[in-house]
């Protein structure tokens, strides 16, 4: 019997049949396009956490576009898999005549696309991505000398300079949904199947909240509202396109679009600078002696540290995978500068608890805040966790929001904030003195 001849369409970070860059062009195939999602062994097996919430988030977002597929006569054919094998699998089972799919930009992922693309060359299958996660990617935005920017503000007038020269296109796959393989019976795995539990953590709505939008710039900074739009986790998977939430942005508040900036920035310095994943950006920090103590670090991950606003933040991110942008920044800094813990260690942290975690924002956010990192900001920005608390949350809102028994809370402070600013200036200053 002889094999269905198809064209692959790889679901990957971008779990939406709607303005989908390369699904848009996968559907003009000549050949029926068969859409595929691979759980990828390699990522998924080092996952401790068998209720790990982004499993279970792109869990869901599949079942929903899995639901779609099916109302146009298709369905979503999933594996679970090295991605190499999956491809194995799938050209033993179709006549596969071209897999598409949408760039990825992590060191993994490069290594895996080669991986498999070598293996589709080996068999004359051709392999083709395209730009769909960014407006803007590796050298679209760079100096006139075609060198990347590594500071966020000329990267930010260049990229709105270029936007507007460039105005995105939505891709509107609509009108081609009847190209898509015609099948309603591929088995969907249970969750179980592929070796989770589904998590009790709820998951922001996807909503493009217009009015919360328009006010971002004055209410962002302040963790007790709900001034955030929490669209974070969607546009990490692709449940929502970043064309859509810039033309948004663009629109109603030029500080929500700066924060969509400074992902692609951060991207952008990841992709021309790869080493920042184990190195910190600016080499003469790796020189800093960190004291790296395991029982404050401890202390730290579990929001024991006896300033009320680090801990807030912490139990905030334990228990939910998320953390209000400014209580980032201060329990970065706090960990950093307070412990003179490696900000590697933070970075790790957070990579396994955060619903929206991106390899090139966590990271840059977290050289940022250790003052280790590319753009401006200096190393003797230290945050004093009370005065942060003063200007922030004066009321307590957030802080008794997630320490419910504050009236309780008797943790002494796990070091002094005048004595760990003094020693944390003299740790960073001994570093830049040894590379002189």
């Amino acid at each position: 019997m002889s094999k269905q001849p198809v064209a692959v369409f790889w679901f990957r970070r971008d779990l939406r049949l709607n303005d989908n860059h390369g699904l848009f062009q996968a559907l003009q195939s000549q050949y029926p396009v068969l859409p595929v999602f691979i759980f990828d062994k390699n990522i998924l097996d080092p996952v401790t956490d068998k209720a790990d919430k982004r499993v279970s988030f792109i869990y869901q977002s599949l079942a929903q576009l899995n639901e779609k597929l099916i109302k146009v006569g298709s369905s979503l054919f999933v594996l679970h898999d090295t991605p190499l094998s999956a491809f194995e699998k799938l050209c033993s089972l179709f006549e596969v005549k071209e897999v598409i799919t949408n760039h990825d930009y992590e060191p993994y992922a490069i290594e895996r696309d080669q991986q498999v693309s070598g293996f589709l060359a080996s068999k004359s299958i051709s392999f083709e991505t395209f730009k769909d996660q960014v407006i803007f990617e590796k050298s679209e935005v760079v100096k006139s000398d075609d060198s990347p920017y590594t500071v966020f503000t000329p990267y930010s007038k260049a990229w709105k300079q270029r936007s507007k020269e460039l105005e995105p296109v939505s891709f509107k796959s609509d009108k081609l949904v009847n190209h898509f393989f015609k099948n309603e019976n591929f088995e969907f795995p249970s969750l179980s199947e592929i070796g989770f539990t589904a998590s009790s953590c709820s998951i922001p709505p996807l909503v493009i909240d217009k009015e919360a939008i328009s006010i971002y710039d004055k209410t962002r900074d302040i963790p007790s509202l709900d001034g955030t739009t929490r669209l974070g986790v969607h546009l990490r998977f692709g449940t929502i396109s970043v064309r859509q939430l810039v033309k948004a942005a663009t629109a109603l508040n030029q500080q929500w679009l700066n924060e969509l900036i400074w992902r692609e920035f951060f991207m952008m310095i990841l992709y021309h600078f790869p080493r920042v994943v184990t190195e910190s950006y600016r080499k003469e920090y790796d020189n800093i002696q960190w004291r790296n103590n395991e029982k404050e670090f401890e202390a730290w991950c579990g929001g024991e540290t006896g300033y009320p606003i680090v801990d807030a933040g912490m139990r905030e991110l334990n228990e939910t995978g998320f953390m209000h942008n400014r209580v980032r920044m201060i329990v970065a800094s706090f960990l950093t500068k307070h412990l003179l813990i490696d900000w590697r260690w933070g970075e790790a942290y957070l990579a396994e608890k955060l619903l929206d975690y991106e390899l090139s924002s966590n990271n840059g956010n977290w050289q940022w805040a250790a003052g280790t990192g590319c753009g401006a900001a200096p190393y003797f920005r230290i945050f004093n966790p009370a005065l942060q608390t003063q200007r922030f949350d004066p009321k307590l809102l957030y802080i008794k929001k997630w320490i419910p028994d504050f009236d309780q809370y008797h943790i002494g402070p796990i070091v002094e904030h005048k004595f760990a600013r003094k020693r944390a200036l003299a740790a960073y200053s001994a570093a830049l003195r040894a590379t002189k």
